[in-house]
Formats: C-alpha cells, sequence, structure tokens
C-alpha cells in the first residue's frame, strides 16, 4: 500500500481538497446509486442565452486541437494501449470545480505526467476557458456528452443529441471536437451509442481497464490501493475531476508510478 503523506509540493493540492469537502461536488459515472460519502451532482440550472458565459473563439493566432484519429488494428473500444511499453494514461471524468481541476492539472505536469480530459458539455458551458488550460498543459481534451446521463439508456435522438451537442462545444472553443469519446454513466458504450459517436467523428470509444472508484469516496489510500493494485503496462485509469479523495491520493500515485518506471501519457501517446 502507498501512504499519502504531506509535502510542500502538495499545498495547491490542499486547498483543493477544502474545495471540495465543502460541497463542491461533481458526479461519477457509476450506474449505481451513489454511497452516503459520494460526491452529487448538482440539478442542471436552465439559463437564458443572455445569461450564459461567454464562449471563447479559437483566433487565427491558436492552432486548432488535435482531431481524433483512426488507430488501425485497435477495437472500436479501447480498454488498455500496448502492454509491452512502460506507459499509462490517467484519464479523468471532467467537470468540477476549476480551482481543484487547475490544482490536479498542475501537479501532474510538476511530474512531467499527461493526462486525458473528457469534458462534460455543461461544465464546457460553465468554465470555458479550462478546454484551452487542459489543451494548453499538454494534454488530450475529448467528449464525455452535453449532460452527463445515461446515454446507453437513451434513445437514438436523445444520444445523437447528447454526443453532438458536446461535439459542437469542443469544436467552438477549440476548433475540434476533441480526441475521444467516452460514454457518460457507464465504461463501455452500447452498440447503437458506439456507431453515434463513429458518425460524429470518432473512430474509437475510449474505455478503461483499471477503475480507482473514486466516485464512492472512499478515501484517497483507498483510491491510490485500487489503481497501483490493477495498474500494469498499457493500463487506462478512470479517475474523476470534484472529488477530495482523488486530489489527496494524486501526488502518492505519480511517486508511485515514477517509482515503478510507469510514465503517464496522454490516451493518444498511449495508443498511437
Amino acid at each position: 500500500m502507498v501512504r499519502v503523506t504531506p509535502s510542500d509540493r502538495r499545498s495547491a493540492l490542499r486547498a483543493g481538497v477544502g474545495l471540495v469537502a465543502g460541497g463542491a461536488f461533481a458526479a461519477g459515472c457509476s450506474p449505481a446509486v451513489p454511497s452516503s460519502g459520494a460526491a452529487v451532482r448538482p440539478a442542471t440550472v436552465s439559463r437564458s442565452p443572455a445569461s450564459r458565459p461567454a464562449v471563447s473563439q479559437p483566433s487565427a493566432r491558436t492552432p486548432a486541437a488535435p482531431a481524433p484519429r483512426a488507430f488501425p488494428g485497435q477495437p472500436a473500444q479501447i480498454t488498455h494501449g500496448p502492454r509491452d511499453r512502460p506507459r499509462v494514461a490517467l484519464t479523468f471524468h471532467g467537470q468540477g470545480e476549476p480551482a481543484i481541476v487547475r490544482a490536479l492539472l498542475g501537479e501532474a505536469e510538476r511530474h512531467g505526467a499527461r493526462v486525458t480530459v473528457l469534458a462534460v458539455g455543461t461544465w464546457l458551458d460553465e468554465h470555458p476557458g479550462l478546454a484551452r488550460r487542459v489543451l494548453d498543459g499538454g494534454h488530450d481534451l475529448g467528449n464525455h456528452t452535453q449532460r452527463h446521463l445515461d446515454v446507453n439508456a437513451m434513445s437514438e435522438a436523445e444520444a445523437t443529441a447528447e454526443i453532438a451537442g458536446c461535439a459542437q462545444r469542443l469544436r467552438r472553443l477549440t476548433g475540434s471536437v476533441g480526441t475521444w469519446f467516452r460514454p457518460s454513466r457507464a465504461a463501455r458504450a452500447s452498440p447503437l451509442v458506439a456507431a453515434l459517436a463513429r458518425r460524429a467523428g470518432y473512430p474509437h470509444v475510449l474505455s478503461y481497464d483499471v477503475d480507482s472508484l473514486d466516485f464512492t469516496s472512499p478515501g484517497a489510500p483507498a483510491v491510490t490501493r485500487n489503481v497501483l493494485d490493477g495498474i500494469r503496462n498499457g493500463s487506462v485509469v478512470s479517475l474523476h475531476f470534484g472529488y477530495a479523495d482523488t486530489v489527496a491520493a494524486l501526488p502518492a500515485l505519480l511517486d508511485e508510478l515514477d517509482r515503478r518506471g510507469l510514465r503517464a501519457v496522454t490516451a493518444t501517446e498511449l495508443i498511437g
């Protein structure tokens, strides 16, 4: 077991833990009902166009974000990368308090790690500047549906709107629909949702083979243990923004990956 210990370089994350513990939560992707300690997604608030945050457009001097790529020989739903290279991908389901997000990205960058963020469209509506923050840090940015509902349970029209809605926001903000699609509230996409994602421009669905279970709020040591017990060459790890346990676990997790010689890279780097 890896023990989470305090250090000076983690001071930025301490503030994040306080914000999350105080109620700045984001919903996890488990289809099950969260435990009493888990985060609860606040109800969606309808806004008039005049009250929405301004959405920045990519300028001529800002290069468009990378587009989705097809990886020949890879399945339609990717759960892990090559097992013969000491690389892993830490993937974050993207919605949460901006201060927490910046702290987590900063901690990853201090370790030389790059991550993959699957953004929720309503989160991008609320915090459009975070799309560029993710990309400017060298991380992957992808699509995690518009409202973070159970997309596999939706009709074709509803699921199409969820996938396309987030894709449109990503394109407005970055010039691209993002590099990956991951279904909300599920580890894997149904055949219908996978087909709709391909229609929207995503050749592959990004799944994972290691689940941190951070959305259950099991405590930072348990999050670290859940990841390290299952991680190996090529693993794709599921994590979330907006949970205190994730914030507190990340420094020790990155330290142990370094010790094991596992390099945290984007999902695109891992698969490519």
